[in-house]
């Protein structure tokens, strides 16, 4: 009853910018957020954040991501900064329901490729 759908990978130099975008539509959500997994790694957090703002990220990008969102469009954004080859991955988008007979269950993005490269 929820779709995520990333928007906004891409190739990109060390150094440069990028800002991802997922949009929910279906049923309302909660707290969003992004993950991404690299070949060969685990997926780990990226950042999330509330419907009221509060935020978390994680250790290997605070200091260079922010994520937002816009409730009533019910979009989280990451605005990436100062990228590294290390941060290279599938970016997945991450809602928890909030609507009736959804709450608390959690929704996946399909990714999007994010390529940091010289």
């Amino acid at each position: 009853q929820v779709q995520l759908v990333e928007s906004g990978g891409g190739l990109v130099q060390p150094g440069g910018s990028l800002r991802l975008s997922c949009k929910a539509s279906g049923s309302d959500v909660g707290t969003m957020g992004w993950y991404r997994q690299a070949p060969g790694k685990r997926r780990e957090l990226v950042a999330i954040v509330t419907r009221i703002g509060s935020t978390n990220y994680g250790d290997s990008v605070k200091g260079r991501f922010i994520v937002s969102r816009d409730n009533a469009e019910n979009t989280v954004y990451l605005q990436m900064n100062s990228l590294k080859p290390e941060d290279t991955a599938v970016y997945y988008c991450n809602a928890i329901g909030e609507a009736p007979g959804l709450r608390g269950y959690l929704f996946w993005g399909l990714g999007t490729q994010v390529t940091v490269s010289s």
